[in-house]
């Protein structure tokens, strides 16, 4: 009768199939979509459904991506642009969690300031355009504080609602145990909007994207996606108009992954407010 041969593997060199599976899974479900879209784009691109300087193959496309970044054409278009919506941005962001967080602890300015913002949020951004072009002038100033002014309703609208979201056992539980109104307003109150505001940060950054790739096409600024794309509509060069829209879709996704996700996960995932 033969000796059994067992194999002994190492405990820390067993492979985990089912969470290589997973990831795997995680991956295809994540780029699926973006395979037929590229499929559906060639198919008519090829197909000569529009000429083909108006609807370029995706190859064309990424050639000129490249093109574009190696000679730091696109680089420096999306500096100038990142530079003028973090500015603007940060302006919305640091009113409008201000004024969120005074609507909601005191009555009286939310009187004053909820109807204000109930007037204004609903008005599209590029409604605005005109008048801040006219009262800050063309360029960087009033881009940037025509940036910062749409973003900033969906971050005092969140913030609002995320400080009158805190419940009130919440309050009185901490005031209990001697919590001045600094430190409910650190660990209570701050802690409880934190999910609210960060769903009204990342509107407010939406709405600066839109707002200002719109106004840079007409605010004479001399670099930004927005200039680039428009100034390449004149040429009907519709590859680097995709390749500028391209830059614009990188961009919003590092922001959102290098900026909010790590802020979620130190802030509201550890304090226990959501689930990781």
């Amino acid at each position: 009768m033969q000796d059994a041969v067992t194999t002994m593997i190492p405990v820390g060199e067993v492979p985990d199939r089912p969470q290589a599976r997973d990831g795997l899974r995680l991956v295809l479900r994540n780029v699926f979509p973006f395979l037929v879209v590229g499929a559906i784009w060639e198919i008519v691109a090829w197909a000569g459904v529009f000429p083909r300087r108006l609807f370029p193959t995706l190859e064309e496309v990424a050639s000129t991506f490249v093109q574009l970044t190696v000679a730091g054409i696109l680089p420096h278009h999306a500096i100038d642009t990142v530079i003028r919506l973090l500015s603007g941005f940060a302006l919305a962001a640091i009113i409008g969690v201000t004024i969120g967080v005074l609507m909601g602890r005191s009555r009286r300015a939310e009187d004053i300031c909820l109807p204000l913002v109930s007037i204004c949020a609903p008005i599209p951004g590029l409604a605005y355009a005109p008048l801040f072009l006219l009262w800050f002038g063309l360029g960087d100033s009033g881009s940037i504080v025509l940036v910062g002014f749409v973003a900033l309703f969906p971050v005092v609208l969140n913030t609002w609602t995320g400080v009158k979201a805190v419940k009130e056992i919440w309050l009185r539980a901490a005031q209990t145990m001697g919590a001045d109104d600094r430190r409910l307003f650190r660990h209570v109150i701050l802690p409880g909007a934190a999910p609210y505001i960060l769903t009204g940060l990342r509107l407010g950054l939406a709405q600066a994207w839109r707002i200002l790739v719109a106004v840079e096409m007409l605010a004479a600024v001399p670099w930004g996606l927005g200039w680039l794309i428009f100034g390449a509509r004149e040429f009907l060069n519709t590859d680097a108009m995709l390749a500028g829209i391209a830059m614009i879709g990188i961009l919003g996704l590092a922001l959102e992954n290098l900026v909010f996700r790590p802020i979620e996960r130190y802030t509201v995932v550890r304090w226990g407010m959501i689930a990781a």
